[in-house]
């Protein structure tokens, strides 16, 4: 729903299996670059425009959108009517799809499209999570970065799911010391790292089936506990949000169409106040399915009523289903992981 941004979009991992539409008729206008990227690839299988710019104007462009996906080989189409085609799918519901440039048969990609799987029930996480353990110590992007490098306070132990980088960015400008794990890494593992907090990123798919992921983060709330020791502050991004919710007792449902796009008005209940945010989730929590003795609705969707946010009322864990990290913005939800640096600062002064 923007004009700056499809860079991001296309290397987010949590578009993974999706051919995406942009609703923003004129796409490509600043180019692509390395600094932007969001991931290690393009996950987004296919693209669909408007316009393409075939020109790009921006003094850290280093290629056009046209070369960026070509060099990549990501199937794209523009000259469509995107308007007409953003109203299907919001009438008719999110529905698989093709693009080809080889084969033209009417007929035989339907069969292929027939034959693609469902998102309902497919676990993705395993497809785009890290295969090992890796450290991350870059900040956000400054138009003038600082020579000094933050004092490292805090660590930080964030499970991949599908992350976009902006969140270990946003993480090590407010001085954490950030070590990615894979999706599959058990507690035991992560409690044996020694963190002062835990962040559960964004991915792809249906929460539903990354059971083992599930059941990691109620080892991950329980164990401490167990052993006499205070809990550690978690924080769930989107698909880690959906998995908190999961972990506690929830349920979650596919929704006739995701939301997308960086404008949706969320309502903060704690503040009463409202930022206009990112989104990128086809599922979402169930809102009556949450244990309301254990967990506490912090955020609603002001669209359509829908679970945005929630904390535990005993433990330090807290999710948002939206983007806070929204690189290119807007910037409204930074916040919170103010937030997140605040609840692990007093876990620091407990512990010690």
């Amino acid at each position: 729903t923007s004009m700056t941004g499809y860079q991001e979009i296309l290397t987010d991992p949590s578009y993974q299996g999706q051919i995406v539409v942009m609703t923003e008729p004129h796409i490509g206008n600043v180019g692509a670059n390395k600094g932007d990227m969001e991931s290690r690839k393009v996950f987004a299988e296919g693209f669909v425009a408007r316009e393409a710019s075939q020109v790009a104007s921006n003094w850290r462009s280093e290629e056009t959108l046209q070369q960026f996906l070509i060099s990549r080989k990501i199937p794209a189409i523009d000259q469509i009517d995107t308007r007409s085609l953003t109203k299907h799918l919001r009438d008719s519901g999110v529905m698989r799809g093709v693009l080809s440039t080889v084969d033209f048969d009417v007929d035989r990609l339907l069969s292929k499209i027939r034959g693609s799987r469902e998102m309902e029930g497919s676990d993705l996480v395993k497809e785009v999570t890290c295969s090992k353990p890796y450290d991350w110590e870059d900040p956000e992007w400054t138009l003038s970065p600082s020579l000094d490098k933050k004092k490292v306070q805090q660590k930080v132990i964030v499970m991949d799911f599908g992350l976009k980088q902006n969140i270990l960015r946003c993480l090590s400008s407010r001085g954490c010391g950030v070590t990615v794990v894979p999706a599959k890494t058990s507690a035991k593992e992560i409690l044996d790292l020694n963190p002062d907090g835990i962040m559960l990123t964004n991915g792809p798919g249906d929460p539903a089936a990354v059971t083992y992921a599930i059941q990691t983060i109620r080892d991950l709330l329980r164990l401490p506990l167990d052993q006499g020791k205070k809990s550690i502050p978690l924080f769930g991004i989107c698909l880690g949000h959906q998995l908190l919710g999961l972990a506690l007792g929830a349920k979650t449902y596919k929704l006739k169409f995701g939301h997308r796009g960086c404008n949706h008005p969320v309502k903060d209940l704690t503040t009463g106040k409202i930022e206009i945010t990112t989104q990128n989730h086809g599922f979402c929590v169930d809102l009556d399915s949450l244990p309301a003795k254990d967990v506490e609705i912090t955020h609603v969707n002001l669209n359509d009523g829908t679970l945005e946010g929630m904390r535990h009322r005993r433990l330090p864990a807290f999710s948002v289903q939206y983007h806070p990290e929204s690189s290119g913005g807007p910037h409204d939800s930074r916040y919170l992981f103010d937030r997140f640096i605040s609840q692990i600062q007093e876990y620091q002064k407990k512990k010690n």
